[in-house]
């Protein structure tokens, strides 16, 4: 019998299957676009402005006693005197002048209020107890007119004092009174501490 050949199948041999790797992809984290962080002006809104209104202080009429020169001696000015200046010039003498017969004037028109008043109210009260009130009232009023009309005697001895070139020095002992002492009371005629002294003497005599 013929031999037969045995067909000896050679095996190829096996492909070695290699896997290629994919390249690894590279993964960019893609950044996120950055925002524009617009800053916001903050305009600060002015409040709107209140309109102030200064209100007009009602001027209160002064009412000035002439019997207390402390309060008459407001209306004037004082005088501005310099260094070089002499004391008792006539322009000083003017500014007393005109404070004395204007503080004589305002007593006199007081002194004729007061005539005209009592003069209308001589009325009779019924009332006892009302006559003695408006009585009483009469008599302080009285009482008042006397000083006043004392005071214009001073005044009157001060002016007649200026034209004999004798206002504003002391009676005492000759010195000058000042200027400020006569402003404070125009009818001075002694010096601050000749007052004093005077008064001290009172004191001591009269307790």
């Amino acid at each position: 019998m013929p031999t037969t050949k045995k067909k000896i199948l050679k095996k190829a041999p096996a492909k070695k299957v290699v896997a290629k790797k994919a390249p690894a992809k590279k993964v960019v984290a893609k950044k996120a676009p950055a925002k524009k962080v617009v800053a916001k002006k903050v305009v600060a809104k002015k409040a709107p402005a209140k309109k102030v209104v200064a209100r007009k202080s009602k001027s209160k009429k002064v009412i000035v006693n002439p019997s207390d020169f402390d309060s008459f001696a407001k209306s004037f000015t004082p005088y501005n005197s310099s260094k070089t200046e002499k004391y008792m010039n006539k322009s000083q003498k003017k500014h007393f002048i005109g404070i004395l017969n204007s503080w004589k004037n305002a007593l006199e028109s007081e002194q004729e209020k007061t005539e005209k008043l009592i003069q209308r109210d001589q009325s009779n009260f019924p009332d006892s107890l009302d006559r003695a009130s408006k009585e009483e009232e009469f008599m302080l009023e009285l009482r008042k007119r006397e000083r006043e009309r004392k005071l214009i005697l001073k005044i009157e001895l001060s002016l007649k004092d200026i034209i004999d070139d004798l206002y504003g020095y002391c009676e005492t002992c000759g010195v000058d009174i000042g200027i400020k002492r006569l402003e404070a009371r125009p009818t001075a005629t002694k010096c601050i501490d000749c007052k004093t002294v005077d008064e001290i003497k009172e004191k001591q005599q009269f307790g």
